[in-house]
């Protein structure tokens, strides 16, 4: 049967269209009824999976077969979830269970129907019970030597360790199911779905030469199956990620505009709102900025959180009250570890500029604590850059050339060429405000050079613009940190005390306190608190 054959060659476009018009001349066994409902699956045809895979469901009950009954209402139950429909969807895994309950079947059916529940535990962060699950899946798994159920089992696992932050634990289980995908002995639709959910937990802990090697071998995974479009969509998303981070952001931009057609038009439509965000990312960036508020809005229209980058939007537009106060927002409401560290490095950009340096300090940290709890490259990139950045807001440039150098080293080595521009520009004030203006020239024009190349627009911009007069918050040209110690000098406090409150050497104080003397023009303590009370900085 041509069906059959081409389903067997893994042409699934052909396998579909064969089944379906002999389906039409004289209904199909319960055995091409399965290869029709995975063939609709890979293709991305929810309505005829799904009718498939019901109609299989009754064909093998009709024989007697009741494990492959349970596995075809595992598959129905699993993607009416996936769609939001959680009511036909667990009905559909309940009948699952009373399928094999009636026939007194030990079968790795079981460890399908654990694989619900471990999700269901990940869904609540429930991470104790999603892995023991997973577990107990892996072990039905391996009773039976089912090679899909182990994979996904161990890959629901690695997601558990990475939800309470183990993530060398979680990465290595996640490798070990990848394993099993890289070299075909898992289905293709488990494959895509392994190679879709390891890419997604590998970007989300910034694992990123992980994330870049399965997207490029998704990529292959889908170039190879003839017209199937089911996980084309994510994989374009997840390419044009790494496609930015590489510094090719016209190729990720027609990627992403791909992407979010590609699942309008076969998934979902909440499905397609990372492919928006990701193109609203890449026009902020490019200051295409109508056609990035569009794409923001297109993201939030289908459910997603279009933050961090609507804020850095308002904060490139000038608008930093509206982009401080939808930080604020939404770093207080997250909880999970991922997204908060996702959410900070754009925090404390845009806490700097709004001139909250106490909530941009207190972000750094908290990165800095991830950076250690994590032990990946990236998110010590991010940190570094984060504490150099405000300590050069302080006015403690000296300070922030030693975090902002090993960011800058971080990011050349993983290939990352605009994020190492932007720490650049940031050594390059630090060096001009020591005095060292043929070290500013340097690293501000290698930036610039990066920027014009990307077709950076914002970024250019602000290095060509003409100095801002200093701000009226930082009278007779105080810096920030400046202005901190001089309102504890006329607050009473000693230079020890007021080292140890703004975590810094007595040394490093001595050096303020003679800046802000030289600045204001007086040569005691008494009357720099004099002129403190004067200005009203008190």
């Amino acid at each position: 049967m041509r069906g059959r054959k081409a389903y067997a060659c893994r042409d699934f476009a052909a396998a579909f269209e064969a089944l379906s018009a002999a389906d039409v001349a004289d209904p199909l066994d319960a055995g091409d009824l399965d290869r029709l409902a995975m063939s609709a699956g890979l293709l991305g045809r929810d309505a005829e999976f799904l009718q498939a895979l019901e109609r299989a469901h009754q064909a093998h009950l009709a024989l007697g077969n009741a494990a492959a009954a349970a596995r075809s209402a595992f598959w129905l139950g699993f993607r009416l979830l996936s769609l939001g429909e959680t009511g036909r969807g667990t009905g559909w895994h309940a009948r699952a269970r009373r399928v094999l309950d009636e026939a007194g079947l030990d079968c790795a059916e079981r460890g399908y129907l654990l694989l619900s529940a471990a999700r269901q535990h990940l869904a609540f962060r429930e991470w104790d019970a999603a892995r023991a699950a997973a577990a107990e899946a892996a072990a039905i798994a391996r009773r039976f030597s089912d090679t899909d159920l182990l994979a996904f089992a161990r890959n629901l696992e690695g997601q558990a360790f990475l939800g309470e932050g183990r993530v060398t634990e979680g990465l290595e289980l996640l490798d070990e199911a990848m394993v099993a995908v890289s070299a075909g002995e898992v289905t293709p639709l488990v494959t895509g779905l392994i190679y879709c959910i390891v890419i997604r937990c590998c970007q989300n802990v910034y694992a990123l030469g992980r994330a870049r090697e399965w997207t490029e071998a998704l990529k292959t995974f889908c170039d190879s199956q003839p017209g199937g479009v089911s996980f084309t969509g994510q994989c374009l998303v997840h390419r044009s990620e790494i496609l930015q981070w590489n510094g090719q952001w016209s190729e990720a931009i027609a990627e992403a505009r791909r992407a979010s057609e590609r699942l309008l038009a076969s998934t979902p439509e909440r499905a397609a709102a990372p492919a928006f965000y990701q193109r609203a990312e890449l026009h902020r960036l490019r200051g295409e900025f109508a056609e990035a508020e569009e794409a923001y809005a297109s993201a939030s229209r289908r459910g997603s959180e279009p933050q961090p980058g609507l804020a850095l939007l308002r904060a490139a537009q000038g608008r930093i009250e509206a982009a401080a106060s939808a930080m604020r927002r939404v770093v207080r409401a997250a909880v999970d570890w991922t997204e908060r560290t996702r959410l900070l490095p754009a925090h404390v950009e845009i806490m700097i500029a709004a001139c909250d340096l106490d909530e941009a300090r207190r972000a750094a940290g908290e990165l800095e604590d991830a950076a250690a709890r994590l032990d990946t490259d990236v998110v010590s990139a991010m940190a570094s850059r984060a504490r150099g950045a405000v300590r050069l807001a302080e006015g403690d440039a000296a300070a922030a050339l030693e975090p902002l150098r090993r960011s800058f080293e971080i990011w050349r080595s993983l290939g990352a060429p605009y994020l190492a521009a932007r720490v650049r520009e940031l050594v390059g004030r630090a060096c001009r405000e020591l005095g060292d203006e043929d070290g500013w020239r340097l690293e501000t024009d290698a930036a610039r050079a990066v920027y014009r190349d990307l077709g950076a627009a914002p970024d250019l911009a602000r290095l060509e613009a003409p100095p801002k007069p200093p701000a009226d918050a930082r009278p007779h040209g105080l810096t920030a940190r400046e202005l901190q110690v001089l309102r504890l000098v006329a607050g009473g406090k000693t230079n020890k005390a007021i080292a140890a409150e703004l975590f810094l050497s007595e040394k490093t104080v001595d050096r303020h306190l003679s800046n802000i003397f030289d600045k204001v023009g007086v040569s005691s303590r008494a009357a720099a608190t004099a002129f403190a009370y004067e200005h009203g900085l008190i």
